[in-house]
């Protein structure tokens, strides 16, 4: 037996039908979880891979406008003058 950690619910899991990782969802609140340890059966929070996603691309923008590479329309405008 493990314990939800955001209701703190009782979910009866038999410890060899799981492995560690697998996700599982509280029948109370509806969350969903993560097989972080078999001996004890330990529940944590499972991460939200669409919120990492998000996460990784906002990173990916950032570094593309520090180094310039994102303002590729502003360069050409500029070039577009010299050629005059």
């Amino acid at each position: 037996m493990a314990t939800c950690p955001e209701c703190d619910a009782e979910i009866e899991v038999d410890e060899f039908d799981v492995d560690k990782g697998d996700q599982l969802s509280c029948p109370e609140c509806g969350s969903s979880l993560e097989v972080t340890s078999l001996s004890p059966l330990e529940l944590e929070l499972a991460p939200d891979d669409e919120d990492e996603e998000d996460e990784d691309l906002d990173d990916d923008d950032l570094a593309d406008d520090e180094d310039g590479e994102g303002d590729e329309d502003e360069d050409d405008e500029e070039d577009g003058d010299w050629e005059e």
